[in-house]
C-alpha cells in the first residue's frame, strides 16, 4: 500500500489518472492537493470522491506551510502535474505562469527533499523542446528551446528539478509527453474546443491555415505511461511519453466533424498566433524499451471515445468551471 500525493488533481490529465490509479491500485491513498483555478473543477474526481482512500485538499503549490503539513505523513511518491498550460494566456498574461510553474516547483521540491519523499514525479510537455522541421523527433537528449512563456516555464521547471537530482541527490523523475487528449479536457483546447463548437453548429477558429502538426496522445495511454515511470523509472531520468499520432490541427478537426457529422464548413481560419511552434514529434523509444511501455490507443480509438464522452456528458459542458469555490 503506497500514499501519494497528486498535485493538480483536479485537471485534466490529473483527474483521469487519479481515477486510472485508484482502479489498477485499490489499497493505495491518494491526496489530491488543487488550488481550483479557472481549468480545476470539483465534478472531475467525483468518480474517486466516495473512497475512503482519496482525501481533496483546496490549496496551492506555493503555500509552503500546507505543502508542509501534507508531507509529514509517510508519502511514498509526489506526482506533479499542477501548473498553467495554455499557450494563449500565456502569451497574454506570463507571470501567472512563472510563478506557478517555476517558483510553484521549486517550492513542492523543496518541501518534498525536507521531508525526503522517495519518488518524486514532474509532469512536464514536449513544447519544452521548441518546434521541428518536416523531419526528426525529440528525444531525450534534445535542447530545450521553448518558443512561448508557458513552455518556457514548463522548461524551467524542469531545469530546477534536474538541478535537485544533481545537486542534492534528490530523486526527481521528468517526462514529457506529446499532446493530451480525452474526457474532462478544458474546452480552450484543441479537441474539445472543435467538438464543443460542432455540437452547437458554430465556427471553429483554426490558427493560420491549419497545418501544424502535433503528436496527439490519449489520457489513459498517458496515465499506463506515468505508472511505468512510477513503478520502474529511474531517478534523475527524463521520459518522452508520444503517441506516434501525428496529425496537422486541420486533419484533427476535419476527423473529429466527420465523426460528428458536421459539415467542414464549420472551420474558419483565423490569424496565427506570435511563436506558434510547426510541429511536435515524440520519440518515447527509451520509454519503449526501458519500461516496456506502448501506446494502446489509435488516434481513430481515440478520438471516437472522445467525441462519445463529450457528446454523452452535455452538463458537463453547461456547469465546467461553476461550483469550485
Amino acid at each position: 500500500m503506497a500514499k501519494l500525493v497528486v498535485t493538480g488533481g483536479m485537471g485534466f490529465i490529473g483527474s483521469n489518472f487519479i481515477t486510472y490509479w485508484l482502479e489498477k491500485h485499490p489499497n493505495d491513498e491518494i491526496i489530491n492537493l488543487d488550488a481550483l483555478t479557472y481549468a480545476g473543477w470539483r465534478r472531475n474526481t467525483e468518480d474517486s470522491a466516495h473512497l475512503s482512500n482519496y482525501r481533496f485538499v483546496h490549496g496551492s503549490i506555493t503555500d509552503t506551510v500546507l505543502l508542509h503539513s501534507l508531507l509529514t505523513d509517510g508519502v511514498d511518491a509526489i506526482v506533479h502535474f499542477a501548473a498553467e498550460t495554455h499557450v494563449d494566456r500565456s502569451i497574454e498574461s506570463p507571470a501567472s505562469f512563472i510563478h506557478t510553474n517555476v517558483w510553484g516547483t521549486h517550492q513542492l521540491l523543496q518541501a518534498a527533499r525536507a521531508h525526503q519523499i522517495p519518488k518524486f514525479i514532474l509532469i512536464s510537455t514536449d513544447e519544452v523542446y521548441g518546434t521541428l522541421g518536416v523531419n526528426g523527433m525529440f528525444t531525450e537528449q534534445s535542447p530545450l528551446m521553448p518558443n512561448s512563456p508557458y513552455s518556457a516555464s514548463k522548461a524551467s521547471g524542469d531545469l530546477v528539478a534536474r538541478s535537485y537530482y544533481e545537486t542534492y541527490g534528490y530523486p526527481v523523475i521528468v517526462t514529457r509527453c506529446s499532446n493530451n487528449y480525452g474526457p474532462r479536457q478544458f474546452p480552450e483546447k484543441l479537441i474539445p474546443k472543435i467538438i464543443h463548437q460542432a455540437m452547437n453548429n458554430e465556427p471553429i477558429p483554426i490558427y493560420g491555415d491549419g497545418s501544424h502538426i502535433r503528436d496527439w496522445l490519449y489520457v489513459m495511454d498517458h496515465c499506463a505511461a506515468i505508472e511505468q515511470v512510477m513503478m520502474n523509472g529511474k531517478s534523475g531520468e527524463v521520459y518522452n511519453i508520444g503517441g506516434h499520432n501525428e496529425h496537422t490541427n486541420l486533419e484533427v478537426a476535419q476527423h473529429i466533424l466527420q465523426i460528428m457529422g458536421k459539415s467542414d464548413d464549420l472551420i474558419q481560419f483565423v490569424q496565427d498566433r506570435p511563436g506558434h511552434d510547426k510541429r511536435y514529434a515524440i520519440d518515447a523509444a527509451k520509454m519503449e524499451k526501458e519500461l516496456g511501455w506502448v501506446p494502446v490507443y489509435t488516434f481513430e480509438q481515440g478520438i471516437h471515445e472522445t467525441v462519445r464522452w463529450y457528446m454523452e456528458h452535455p452538463d458537463w459542458w453547461e456547469h465546467k468551471g461553476e461550483g469550485n469555490r
